[in-house]
């Protein structure tokens, strides 16, 4: 088991959930998408939302493709500097 793992089997216990229900690698690249291609902090809020979806029923696979394919298009504003995370 990795750390990773260990922590999401710890806090499942915490939440009373099925950590093997947790998709944690479209929870991460979801995660990579938005923090690369919006903004940093947007990447836990996202998180969050996502998770919000499919404790509502959305399938995760769907939710989390639909939410990184929008960070892709997402807009980057001219002018901003990268370097800055509340540039854009």
């Amino acid at each position: 088991m990795t750390v990773m793992d260990d922590w999401v089997t710890a806090v499942c216990g915490e939440l009373d959930l099925d950590p093997a229900a947790v998709p944690v690698p479209a929870v991460l690249d979801l995660a990579r998408d938005v923090a690369h291609q919006v903004l940093r902090p947007g990447a836990p809020v996202t998180a969050y939302l996502f998770g919000l979806a499919v404790g509502r029923g959305a399938e995760p696979a769907d939710a989390a493709a639909r939410l990184s394919a929008l960070a892709g298009a997402w807009p980057v504003e001219l002018g901003a500097d990268p370097a800055d995370p509340t540039a854009r």
